[in-house]
């Protein structure tokens, strides 16, 4: 019997590589079809008059908005080693923050791909398995404590957004706003007052120092913040809600194309966007989320492809070099690892 119950955990084991995804290219498959009802009367002519239409400032702004975020999403990986008592040269972690996301973003399942890459760059530095899971996991819960206070701030001051999605009454969508910025005080309460680790389970999540939590509170609204000004800034004058509702359906569209796994949110985030400002011209909405997906997401990856390259050529050459004074028996020093990053 116990051998039996094996059996079937091992086929299952082999199978739970291939869930999320799955997961992915059904999210993909189901969010292109709705698009496809959501866009089948538009025409590549109002498309490229769209695009034609951003002032030259509006693509400046929106290239300036790109840069801040990236740099804000180095800050997440900075503030995690700050954590952990870890100083690493700020151009490397830069880059290999630059390059994780860069990756992760358009791959899908960023967590496990995310973690993937930080391992093969933090691991070149010295640091230990335990070490980086730790590192990970606080670099996703700075972008959830952005997201949660975002989104409370945003329904709070705009309840409609909630609207925008579901036929709720004002007061449901101020009432999750106020929920959603309590849990981000209470967080931010535990750090400041010591409280007792909070025990879900086997999970237990140790409130970090407050000069963590801070920053954290800081730099992962700015990056959701620079994110959505990417899109905003290419959006036409003329039917738009406002940046604080732009940033809500943002916050909306993007935490969705995240939790689906799918390649870049492919579909899922043009989908929830368009629905939430439907009451906008689609076609220069659709304008300013192909902007978006050039320059925060379709960039990058190129320029982190030509990163990844570089690294594991230059520790392949490392390597090489080590094997041959170590055969040569000249106890040649090892050079230290390359300063770029996967």
């Amino acid at each position: 019997m116990e051998a039996e119950k094996k059996g079937i955990l091992g086929r299952l084991g082999r199978f739970k590589h291939y869930f999320w995804p799955t997961v992915g290219v059904i999210a993909v498959i189901f969010c292109g079809w709705l698009l496809y009802k959501e866009l089948r009367g538009l025409t590549l002519e109002s498309l490229w008059e769209s695009f034609a239409a951003i002032p030259g400032t509006h693509w400046a702004l929106a290239v300036m908005a790109t840069l801040v975020a990236y740099l804000a999403l180095a800050e997440y990986d900075r503030i995690a080693l700050i954590h952990l008592g870890r100083k690493i040269d700020w151009m490397f972690v830069m880059v290999a923050s630059f390059t994780t996301y860069s990756l992760s973003h358009n791959i899908g399942a960023s967590l496990l791909s995310g973690t993937i890459i930080r391992f093969r760059a933090y691991g070149s530095r010295g640091l230990g398995a335990g070490e980086i899971a730790v590192l990970v996991g606080l670099t996703s819960f700075t972008f959830l404590l952005g997201a949660a206070t975002l989104g409370g701030l945003s329904m709070v001051l705009r309840p409609g957004i909630l609207q925008r999605y579901f036929d709720v009454p004002e007061w449901t969508a101020i009432a999750v706003g106020v929920l959603l910025l309590a849990i981000v005080a209470f967080y931010l309460a535990g750090s400041l007052f010591h409280f007792k680790p909070l025990t879900i389970g086997s999970f237990h999540l140790y409130y970090p120092r407050p000069k963590v939590v801070i920053r954290q509170l800081i730099v992962g609204p700015a990056e959701l913040l620079a994110a959505a000004a990417i899109i905003y800034f290419c959006l036409p004058a003329e039917g738009n809600p406002g940046f604080i509702t732009v940033v809500g359906v943002f916050i909306a569209s993007f935490s969705m194309a995240i939790v689906s796994h799918a390649p870049g949110g492919l579909g899922v985030l043009e989908y929830v966007f368009l629905t939430g400002l439907e009451d906008m011209n689609q076609a220069e909405v659709l304008a300013a989320l192909i902007i978006f997906r050039l320059l925060y997401l379709l960039l990058p990856f190129a320029a982190a492809l030509v990163i990844v390259l570089v690294f594991e050529r230059s520790e392949f050459r490392r390597t090489a070099e080590e094997r041959l004074a170590g055969a040569s028996g000249q106890g040649a020093p090892a050079k230290e690892p390359s300063d770029a990053a996967p």
